[in-house]
């Protein structure tokens, strides 16, 4: 369950996985911060650009909500387990209809079974590699909101219960994994609701719509499918965990529209799962340092891998 042994020793391990409390509350302010701060932007200069950027900026930060969700599933968002279950579900899960329980018992068994016939991921990464013409029909549905809309159909649908184990199959295999959100909605729905009625009360009537729904629906859906393609999208299918994997060398605009809070280490994490999010950079030099680097599969930006996916087949 922990591939990294064969590369790192008990004390090096021990060291990288140290959590806490004033870095995980760092993080909740930083992406709630960062929200609110989007949105009063537009408020005070509100033109077609602010307000694209603002969009852009909170499904980032949406992505990032999912992002510090995964933390706490992995009990490495905060050093205090009892803050780490309120604010991993509350705080992180529940606001972009997601559930942390859900989503923890799917995500170790990825861990467990990464690329094998086991794993509950390989039917998104064994999509790839695939066309660039195949590629644009995916990104042109997730920014014009209908993987967005669908999900959330089918999430109601399984929500309600309607269709019977066939429409909740099904819902668990769309182009963006289902497995993180909420299965009763009933819990989730009034956060989602209720943010949007904040921003609304603040703002104009429309912005919880504007600044919520809307990056919901397309770019939130947009920046989760890059990053499902980077992580392990054309890697190889075994249980080699410096190969059926993949880290992405993001730029700073990079990781400010597409990876937030170092998710593009995930060779590294999954090597040690429970290591912080804050800590992989420096596992990654360690990695290196140790002569690592040149087995370890790597893409210099998300371009290439976005090629390595197919983007440069047509």
């Amino acid at each position: 369950m922990t591939p990294g042994k064969a590369y790192l020793s008990s004390e090096e391990i021990r060291d990288l996985a140290e959590r806490s409390d004033a870095m995980g509350l760092w993080l909740m302010l930083h992406v709630w911060g960062t929200i609110a701060l989007a949105v009063s932007v537009f408020a005070l200069w509100s033109n077609p650009l602010t307000f694209v950027l603002a969009v852009m900026v909170i499904g980032s930060r949406q992505l990032g909500l999912a992002i510090l969700m995964h933390e706490a599933a992995h009990n490495a968002l905060f050093k205090t387990r009892r803050i780490n279950e309120f604010a991993g579900e509350w705080l992180c899960g529940r606001p972009i209809l997601a559930e942390l329980g859900a989503y923890r018992h799917y995500h170790l068994t990825h861990h467990r079974f990464t690329q094998t016939d086991k794993d509950p991921d390989l039917v998104l990464s064994s999509k790839f590699p695939t066309t660039r013409a195949s590629l644009i029909r995916k990104f042109v549905r997730d920014l014009t909101g209908q993987t967005g809309i669908k999900q959330l159909m089918a999430q109601i649908a399984m929500s309600v219960r309607l269709g019977g184990d066939d429409d909740a199959r099904e819902a668990a295999t769309l182009d963006a994994a289902q497995a993180f959100k909420a299965r009763e909605l009933w819990k989730s729905f009034p956060v989602f609701v209720g943010i949007m009625l904040v921003m609304g009360a603040v703002g104009d009537w429309w912005y919880g719509l504007a600044f919520w729904l809307l990056p919901f629906l397309t770019w939130f859906q947009f920046v989760l499918r890059i990053r499902n393609i980077a992580e392990h999208g054309a890697t190889e299918t075994s249980e080699n965990p410096l190969q059926n994997v993949r880290t992405t060398h993001a730029s700073v605009l990079e990781r400010a529209f597409v990876a937030p809070y170092w998710v593009n280490y995930h060779l590294e994490h999954h090597l040690v799962m429970h290591v912080p999010c804050w800590k992989l950079p420096g596992m990654h030099r360690l990695l290196v340092a140790k002569g690592l680097g040149p087995q370890m599969n790597q893409a210099d930006g998300y371009a290439k891998a976005l090629g390595e996916a197919g983007w440069r087949t047509a």
